[in-house]
């Protein structure tokens, strides 16, 4: 009798309960501030926030990541194509099946996971951006776009957006989204500036490095000075504008997601005051907020 041969059997995907469990241990430990604000959230908020944040993280990964070296544009497409897989509601891998599971929860739109993506593709040709308008595309497509995918999942109150300190205009719920992400992302270049410069990567906009006659050179040399200082307060107090904006939407989101997000934003922003605080060095100073104000 003919054997015919034996196929190899697929390995099984992890449980609802497993690809959960997975995202809430990876973004406890590599987003401390982020996983504090979604513990205030709702159970079925909360366990999507933590699906969306591993798939931004590996996202990033591909260029930012111990791989990075072998990403090229091709391995973008390919991980678009996983994308599209899983809103299709084919999970490839474990993580997936928690991401496939929020889609069936919340209805997400795929463009912001596409633009996150298109945002790591500028990663891979770019390390300079030479004007404010320039990076302000490369925030919201890596950071913005979270905002986007998450407020989805927080869920909007229109009752609420109009004020009559606001002259009847309302509040445009996402546009405040994006904000929160330009601002955790301009956060985080401040933040990183030296860990950036020994990559050769340059985040800060030249034009503004002319602006306070402050030169590459001075840069990737760890120059503090009052050059320096000028420069950092300006960023700084531009980051904070892109934080008021974001915090006026705060009062457009569902009830029970005001609290979370209004946490985070605070956490969060308390980096740039710990960049203060260290007198404007983030090359030898690494800019955190304290835990027992987490608490």
């Amino acid at each position: 009798m003919l054997q015919l041969p034996k196929m190899p059997e697929l390995r099984q995907l992890a449980s609802k309960a497993e690809a959960y469990e997975y995202c809430r241990q990876i973004t406890a430990k590599y987003s401390k501030t982020f996983y504090l604000g979604s513990l205030l959230m709702p159970k079925a908020k909360r366990e999507a926030i933590w699906a969306i944040y591993v798939w931004c993280r590996r996202t990033d990964e591909l260029v930012d990541g111990p791989d990075a070296q072998s990403t090229t544009p091709e391995t973008l497409d390919a991980w678009e194509q996983h994308l599209e897989a899983i809103f299709a509601g084919h999970p490839l891998d474990d993580p997936d099946v928690a991401l496939v599971d929020t889609l069936e929860r919340f209805p997400l739109d795929i463009k912001p996971f596409r633009d996150m993506i298109a945002g790591q593709q500028m990663d891979l040709y770019r390390s300079r951006y030479q004007t404010f308008e320039e990076l302000e595309l490369y925030c919201y497509r890596v950071a913005g776009t979270v905002g986007l995918m998450s407020s989805d999942i927080l869920g909007v109150d229109d009752r609420d957006s109009f004020a009559p300190w606001d002259g009847g205009q309302g509040i445009d719920s996402q546009k405040a989204a994006i904000a929160l992400g330009i601002a955790n992302q301009l956060t985080n270049i401040l933040r990183d500036v030296g860990e950036d410069a020994q990559r050769g990567r340059i985040y800060l906009p030249l034009e503004d490095l002319a602006l306070f006659d402050y030169t590459e050179a001075d840069l990737f040399n760890g120059v503090v000075d009052d050059r320096w200082r000028e420069l950092m307060k300006f960023q700084i107090n531009r980051s904070r504008k892109f934080y008021t904006q974001a915090e006026k939407g705060i009062r457009c989101l569902s009830a029970d997601s005001r609290l979370p997000v209004w946490a985070a934003l605070m956490l969060y922003q308390g980096i740039l005051d710990a960049i203060e605080r260290n007198d404007y060095d983030v090359f030898t100073k690494r800019a955190y907020v304290p835990k027992i104000k987490k608490c």
